[in-house]
C-alpha cells in the first residue's frame, strides 16, 4: 500500500516519529494491504455492528445485505435480499444502512429519470423483515440520490444529493434536519456545488455525490463527498469541512478541499495528495463505523477501514468493470483549505483525512 500524501527524504523519517500533537501534523502508521473484493458492484455501504460487519447494495432490483466477520469477507458472504421493487419505481441506486435506535434503516434511492426520489425501509434484524418503502418527503420534492442519515449534535441529519430544480444540470449537495428516522423537517439547506476547476473535468452532468458524514477529532462535522462523473475515471473523493461552531445550514461555514483527496488523475488531486497507484476512479465511500455511527469516528493516530468503489488499473473503465475495495484512512492534521471572492474567512484550518487504496 502506498501512502496517498508523499513525505520526502530524513525529514519523512523524523516526522514519523513524532507525535502529531507536538507538530499538530498527523503522519498515519503504515496499514495493511488493501484489497479488491469479489463484489462487482458501486456504492458501497459497510456498517459494523459488535463483531459483525454488515453491508447494503443494489440488486436486481432490488437490495441485498451481507454479514462477515470481516470486510474481505463480505465478498463471500451471501447476499440476502431485504427488499424488492414490487412497485415498478424503476433504477434502485446507493442503498446506505444505519442502525439509529436499535433499529436498522436502509436509505436508498429509485426512479427513473427526473423521477429519481429517496425511500426508506427498516427492520428490527440486519438481514430480514423490512417492510414496503417509505417515500422520504425531502424539501422541494426534487430529483434526489445518495441519502444519508446521521446525528450530529444531538440532531438527526439527511445529507444527499440532487438538483435544483427539475433538469439535470448540474448535482449538488444539501441537508435538512429530521425529526425522525423517516421524517424530514424545515427547508432544505444548499452545501455544496460542483463549481471548482478539479470538479468539472467531466460534466454534463458535473456533479457532487455520495455524501459521508464523519466527525474528526475536534469534534468537527466532515462531509466527504464524490466529484467528477462516476463513468469517468476523473471520479474522485473530496472533502466539505465545517467550520469550528458553524452552522451545518449555512453553505459559507463550509471549506472545501482544495482538490481531490482521493483520485487517480495528478492534475486534480490537492498540493500534497498524490494519485492512485492501483486503481482508476475511486469514489462513492464508506467509513466502517459502529452502527453507522458518526459519534463513533475514529481518533487521531490509527488507521480505520473504509470501503470504496474503482476499477483496476489496467482494467476498462466502465460502470460494468467497477468493483468493491477495502481501504483505510486516518487523520490528517494542520491542513488548510481556501477559497475566493465569497462571504466570511478565505481560509481555514483544521483536520483533513488522507486514504489508502
Amino acid at each position: 500500500m502506498k501512502l496517498l500524501r508523499s513525505l520526502h527524504g530524513t525529514l519523512a523519517l523524523t516526522l514519523c516519529g513524532v507525535l502529531a500533537a507536538v507538530l499538530t501534523l498527523l503522519v498515519c502508521p503504515a496499514p495493511a494491504q488493501a484489497a479488491q473484493t469479489t463484489i462487482n458492484n458501486a456504492d458501497p455501504s459497510v456498517i459494523r455492528v459488535g463483531s459483525t460487519y454488515i453491508s447494503a447494495e443494489s440488486s436486481g432490483g432490488g437490495i441485498a445485505v451481507r454479514e462477515a466477520a470481516s470486510t474481505d469477507a463480505l465478498g463471500a458472504a451471501t447476499a440476502q435480499r431485504v427488499w424488492s421493487d414490487t412497485a415498478g419505481r424503476g433504477e434502485v441506486w446507493a442503498p446506505e444502512i444505519v442502525v439509529d435506535s436499535g433499529r436498522y434503516y436502509i436509505y436508498f434511492s429509485a426512479g427513473t429519470g427526473s423521477a429519481h426520489r429517496m425511500y426508506v425501509i427498516s427492520s428490527a434484524t440486519a438481514n430480514s423483515g423490512y417492510g414496503a418503502e417509505t417515500e422520504l418527503a425531502l424539501p422541494d420534492d426534487k430529483w434526489a440520490i445518495d441519502g444519508n442519515l446521521f446525528t450530529f449534535n444531538g440532531q438527526r441529519w439527511f445529507v444527499w444529493s440532487g438538483w435544483d430544480g427539475d433538469t439535470n444540470v448540474e448535482q449538488n449537495l444539501y441537508i435538512a434536519r429530521m425529526s425522525s428516522p423517516t421524517t424530514p423537517t424545515g427547508a432544505r439547506y444548499i452545501i455544496s456545488q460542483p463549481r471548482e476547476s478539479w470538479e468539472r473535468v467531466v460534466g454534463n452532468p458535473y456533479i457532487n455525490e455520495a455524501p459521508a458524514a464523519i466527525k474528526d477529532p475536534n469534534g468537527q462535522l466532515h462531509i466527504v463527498y464524490s466529484a467528477n462523473g462516476s463513468w469517468s475515471d476523473q471520479y474522485c473523493m473530496a472533502d466539505l469541512r465545517l467550520r469550528s461552531g458553524g452552522d451545518p445550514t449555512y453553505v459559507w461555514d463550509w471549506y472545501k478541499s482544495n482538490g481531490c483527496l482521493f483520485g487517480s488523475n495528478a492534475a486534480t488531486m490537492m498540493a500534497g495528495w498524490d494519485p492512485t497507484i492501483n486503481v482508476n476512479g475511486p469514489g462513492s465511500h464508506s467509513f466502517v463505523l459502529l452502527n453507522g455511527d458518526i459519534n463513533t469516528s475514529p481518533p487521531a493516530g490509527p488507521t480505520f477501514p473504509m470501503m470504496y468503489t474503482a476499477v483496476p488499473k489496467g482494467t476498462t473503465y466502465s460502470w460494468a468493470n467497477r468493483y468493491w475495495f477495502t481501504g483505510t484512512f486516518c487523520w490528517w492534521g494542520n491542513t488548510t483549505y481556501t477559497r475566493a471572492n465569497v462571504p466570511g474567512a478565505t481560509s481555514d484550518t483544521g483536520w483533513s483525512l488522507k486514504f489508502f487504496e
